[in-house]
């Protein structure tokens, strides 16, 4: 019998590290019982509960508030990973919990330190190196953010027994960055979560959030290279053509928020945009359902989440034709150049007025979810275990 650990750190604030925590927790539950025994230490209620809701074993993270400040500090001193390694096997609650566990392999859905940090067998993911390829955007390279990045990335690729990637873009990313045996590298492509699925009262949802009668929507955190702004360029563009044009955003309004809302009535445009902030994973599958469509403008990749929800969820989709994205979307999606303005209005265009094409896009869509799905997922992820636990 092989047992296998989940170790499960995000907050449902985190996003799409959150939600591929829940895709692997699924994965987790439906290996075979009579090959793996299964176990799950949790850092959250939120997690606790999903994990008994997969029957799954639960442990808690046990207090190491001044471990976890150590470690930074650590980091950023860029001590010995040798020696704190060492030194966890004799002091540290996480390690000792993790020990006594007894496991095989522990797997990290988090770009977590401590799959490095905390000497036991473990399966890392790294999921970008924006920080390399993107260094412009101050959020992956600003305030010690560069070397933090690199730091961890570099220190999993040498001490875990493998990294998950989330594309054949990221296996290359990583070979080609820390020069990484490839056949240490394992392509998970993501898959819209659990939650993307379930049961939704669409009249409650229309009229929590007060939502437009038409939008096109957007769920992302307002960092830099989610880049809202050229959404609100091309809405700008819009608005005489197209006076019922609406956007809907969510995310807390944090981080570049301030500057994109200044910019939006610099442009007179306050009364076309809706802030509905932090939306729970429940209400999600109701937004992509009544929204237009899915337009997604980010600089960052290889390859993202949200445009699997909308496929699942019969939501068009277009997304920015960079890094990985054109390969996970195939032909079920509408591409554009997320530095032109000019190629996000059109696509905005076509979309909101074109309803045969957005039946095509719901079609494809509905395809792409039927070829790549929970069932492959749990079975590529049971096939990587193969290749890393001995």
């Amino acid at each position: 019998m092989k047992k296998i650990g989940l170790f499960l750190a995000t907050t449902p604030h985190t996003g799409g590290i959150f939600q591929y925590g829940q895709t692997l927790l699924t994965a987790l539950a439906a290996l075979p019982k009579n090959i793996y025994e299964t176990t799950t230490i949790c850092g959250s209620d939120a997690w606790v509960r999903h994990a008994r809701e997969q029957d799954l074993t639960v442990r808690e993270i046990p207090p190491c508030g001044s471990f976890r400040l150590i470690a930074r500090l650590w980091r950023l001193l860029r001590l010995p990973v040798k020696v704190w390694r060492a030194a966890c096997l004799h002091c540290h609650p996480l390690t000792s919990l993790m020990l006594q566990e007894k496991c095989r392999l522990w797997v990290y859905p988090g770009q977590d330190m401590w799959s490095y940090l905390i000497p036991v067998p473990s399966l890392g993911a790294i999921h970008d190196l924006m920080h390399r390829y993107e260094r412009r955007f101050p959020e992956v390279s600003a305030s010690g953010r560069y070397y933090l990045r690199e730091w961890d990335c570099a220190n999993m690729c040498r001490w875990t027994k493998g990294i998950l990637v989330d594309s054949e873009t990221g296996r290359q990313q990583v070979a080609e960055s820390y020069g990484l045996d490839p056949a240490k590298i394992h392509v998970l492509p993501y898959i819209a979560p659990p939650s993307v699925c379930r049961d939704f009262d669409l009249q409650a949802v229309d009229a929590r959030y007060g939502l437009p009668p038409k939008f096109i929507f957007y769920p992302a955190q307002f960092w830099e290279h989610k880049n809202h702004q050229g959404l609100v360029l091309a809405l700008s563009q819009l608005k005489e053509s197209l006076p019922d044009l609406q956007l809907v955003f969510t995310g807390l309004k944090a981080r570049h928020y301030p500057v994109i809302w200044k910019l939006i009535q610099d442009l007179g445009l306050a009364y076309r945009i809706h802030f509905l902030d932090y939306v729970p994973d429940c209400d999600m599958p109701a937004l992509y359902r009544r929204a237009r469509a899915l337009v997604m403008p980010t600089f960052f990749g290889p390859t993202n989440i949200p445009p699997l929800e909308a496929f699942a969820a019969g939501c068009p989709v277009a997304v920015s034709n960079i890094y990985g994205m054109p390969d996970q979307v195939g032909d079920a999606a509408l591409l554009f150049d997320p530095n032109s303005i000019d190629e996000i209005t059109h696509c905005i265009r076509r979309l909101w007025t074109d309803d045969q094409l957005c039946l095509e896009l719901i079609r494809k869509g509905r395809q792409h979810t039927a070829t790549w799905n929970r069932d492959t997922f749990h079975q590529t992820f049971q096939d990587i275990l193969g290749k890393v636990v001995t």
